[in-house]
């Protein structure tokens, strides 16, 4: 085979089929160029992206050319190129004799493909777990908490030793709304104007003089007045 010739042929089908994107980095002793590829959505702006360096072997096509990777766009650490360059690795194997380049870059967009395909999936899938996670989170906030036998004697016996007991309570409540004299004083303004009223009706209150002795037969001197203190009864002794 004449592994030049061949070569030669390929560099320039390949200049051909990816006209503008094919840059060729070095023709002697080997050629050596690069090819990009991409995900179908890249050029809306989302997707991913990388170049393939393609190096030949002086015997290819009957060898596997050398293939690296660079470039890579949105990879990060959801994309593996090695995986990447293991499966291309693979199907040079897999096409010795023939050449090979332009199925290789074929499988290298397929992979890009599906692989974007599938981490726009788990993206999608992460958006509806959280939308879910959020629903019923709202229904649980509006569901309260689900009340059971055990979760209800918990509660009381809780609320008992917080609150006491109900006779308890009912003692408390109670002598809470008991009012003291000077509370009902302030409270009925009746009793304010009770003796007033007494007062005022004066000449209502009648006095039976006959239940009176006549003050004139007592024996009261001026001094006894005069030393006289109401609620006293007698005369000290010495």
């Amino acid at each position: 085979m004449d592994y030049k010739y061949e070569q030669a042929s390929e560099v320039e089908a390949l200049d051909s089929i990816y006209c503008g994107d094919m840059q060729i980095l070095q023709t002697e002793p080997v050629h050596k160029f690069n090819i990009p590829i991409k995900s179908e959505t890249y050029d809306d702006g989302d997707g991913l992206a990388c170049q393939l360096i393609f190096t030949y072997t002086p015997k290819y096509p009957e060898e596997v050319p050398l293939i690296e990777i660079s470039n890579e766009e949105n990879f990060g650490e959801i994309v593996d190129k090695n995986e990447l360059l293991k499966l291309l690795n693979e199907q040079g194997r897999d096409n010795l004799g023939m050449v090979m380049i332009f199925t290789l870059v074929s499988a290298g967009q397929e992979w890009l493909n599906e692989k974007w395909d599938l981490i726009k999936k788990e993206r999608e899938e992460q958006v509806l777990a959280k939308k879910r996670a959020d629903e019923e989170a709202e229904m649980k906030r509006f569901e309260g908490t689900r009340v059971t036998v055990e979760t209800f004697l918990a509660w009381r016996k809780q609320f008992e030793l917080e609150m006491g007991t109900p006779a308890k309570r009912e003692r408390e409540a109670k002598d809470k709304n008991k009012l003291t004299g000077k509370e009902l004083f302030l409270r009925d303004t009746t009793l304010n104007e009770s003796d007033l009223k007494f007062l005022d009706d004066g000449d209502a209150v009648k006095v039976d003089e006959s239940l009176f002795q006549d003050l004139d037969d007592l024996d009261i001197s001026d001094e006894d007045d005069e030393d006289y203190v109401p609620g006293q009864s007698g005369s000290d002794s010495d």
